[in-house]
C-alpha cells in the first residue's frame, strides 16, 4: 500500500491554468529555476522543446496526489500523456529527491 503522506513544496509556485500560459510554460527561459516552480492545470504531458535546462516534474491527480515523478527530465525530451494526472507541477531538477517526494504523496500548493 502507497504511503498517503501530506508533502508542502517549499518553493514559489507560479500557476499557468489559461491557454497561452500553459502552451508558453517554461520554454525559452534562459535562468534555470531556483527555488521555484511551475504548475500547469490542466496538462497530463509535457515536452521539452525550446528548454535550456532540466527539470523534474511531479504530475498529480485532481486530489493533489502524485500519480508519476519524472527527475533530471532534459531539453528534448518528451513524457507521453498520463491518463490518472490532472496537471503536473515543473520544479528545479533534483527536487524530487531535495525534498522527498514520492508517488502516492499528496501535495500542499
Amino acid at each position: 500500500m502507497e504511503q498517503q503522506i501530506m508533502r508542502t513544496i517549499p518553493y514559489s509556485i507560479n500557476l499557468a491554468d489559461s491557454f497561452f500560459k500553459r502552451l508558453k510554460g517554461l520554454m525559452f527561459r534562459k535562468e534555470q529555476l531556483v527555488e521555484e516552480g511551475l504548475w500547469i492545470v490542466p496538462c497530463n504531458s509535457i515536452h521539452m522543446c525550446f528548454m535550456n535546462f532540466a527539470i523534474d516534474a511531479v504530475f498529480l491527480n485532481k486530489a493533489g496526489k502524485i500519480v508519476k515523478l519524472v527527475e533530471d527530465l532534459q531539453p528534448w525530451r518528451f513524457v507521453k500523456p498520463i491518463p490518472e494526472a490532472y496537471s503536473v507541477v515543473e520544479l528545479p531538477a533534483g527536487s524530487v529527491t531535495k525534498l522527498g517526494l514520492k508517488q502516492g504523496n499528496i501535495i500542499n500548493i
